[in-house]
């Protein structure tokens, strides 16, 4: 089987997905509601499917499980990014504020969203359990284990931000990001992410054909996604250009001037 079929879906899915949730939270907020509602539909339909795959281990089962899992995440995105599933904390960081403060303080704006990202993965884990399809369960940990990083990596400071990612009304998260030329923390990521790439990408090519090669490229072509959005945090351009038909751009989040984040070498 070639890797490049799996690959490619899985890069034009993540691509479509994050271009559609970045244009949805663009639209005026009167428009959420609905989005919301769409979105809860999909999660009860990806869940069903998720259901039905975890059973079968066939080409299809593995492309439907990752898709879904896709699903499950999406609707977190969506809930996070339109601000109904984010923290108690909603305000600008403290001026002054470091070390242990902070980072409880910068946890108490997504907490919500993390608890139900924990929420999910139990559900995931429950409905795939004792199943011979575990596709769903490690896309969904890839993508909550990527996204753990690049949030600690942005607390400890790197020097490209992705601010225009945000909408306007969670640009108060900017506060609690650092820009600063390096953290101990990134290297570390990068390494962990291209040696997990590496280590699935071996995988296909021991399998060769059937499920578990469509599955071991499935995972690989996302891990080296993450590893790619890791590298945006550090190369010298803006990973916003990728969505640019989506109308994603460095003027998105508006308000104007810096963010209003430490800045530290």
């Amino acid at each position: 089987m070639s890797f490049g079929v799996p690959a490619a879906f899985t890069a034009l899915l993540w691509w479509f997905a994050t271009g559609t949730i970045l244009l949805l939270v663009r639209r005026p907020t009167r428009t959420y509601r609905v989005s919301i509602l769409c979105a809860s539909a999909l999660l009860g339909l990806a869940l069903t499917v998720m259901k039905l795959c975890a059973s079968v281990t066939t080409t299809a089962s593995a492309y439907g499980a990752f898709a879904c899992a896709l699903l499950v995440w999406a609707w977190l995105e969506i809930t996070f990014l339109t601000g109904y599933l984010t923290g108690p904390q909603k305000t600008d960081c403290a001026p002054r504020l470091a070390g242990w403060p902070r980072f409880i303080a910068a946890a108490r704006t997504v907490i919500h969203n993390e608890l139900a990202t924990l929420a999910c993965a139990l559900l995931i884990l429950a409905l795939t359990w004792r199943a011979p399809n575990h596709v769903a369960l490690f896309t969904y940990l890839i993508l909550w284990g990527m996204r753990l990083s690049a949030k600690l990596n942005l607390f400890f400071g790197v020097p490209n931000l992705g601010e225009s990612f945000l909408p306007a009304h969670l640009a108060y998260l900017k506060s609690y990001f650092r820009r600063r030329s390096m953290n101990p923390l990134l290297p570390v990521s990068l390494a962990a992410a291209a040696a997990l790439t590496l280590a699935m990408a071996r995988r296909y090519y021991s399998a060769k054909v059937g499920f578990d090669a469509t599955a071991s490229a499935l995972l690989a072509t996302l891990l080296a996604l993450g590893t790619l959005e890791h590298m945006f945090m550090v190369l010298p351009m803006a990973s916003e250009r990728l969505w640019n038909y989506f109308g994603v751009t460095s003027s998105a989040v508006g308000g104007g001037g810096e963010p209003a984040s430490d800045v530290d070498g």
